[in-house]
């Protein structure tokens, strides 16, 4: 996923340094993310995925109502529908 929203960053046109400037993180911070290195905090990655405008995707990426198995079972989450998307 490192990979990923280091491609984001570059297509996007934002240096290391304005990004983590923006995401305010660190730029070793930011290049361990862009490493994939596991021992970055979860807030950290959410800040740089926010700066990315990646924050919904990530969000519908993540809800398992959005996926057969996830509606077939939304009963044991006391939910039976999933979030209407937005227009």
């Amino acid at each position: 996923m490192g990979e990923h929203l280091r491609q984001w960053r570059i297509i996007l046109g934002l240096s290391q340094e304005i990004a983590s400037e923006r995401a305010n993180i660190s730029l070793p911070t930011l290049r361990r993310i862009e490493r994939g290195d596991s021992g970055v905090r979860l807030g950290n990655f959410l800040a740089l995925a926010r700066v990315l405008n990646l924050s919904e995707r990530l969000s519908e990426a993540t809800d398992p109502l959005n996926t057969d198995l996830g509606r077939m079972r939304a009963h044991l989450l006391g939910r039976q529908r999933a979030r209407r998307q937005s227009s």
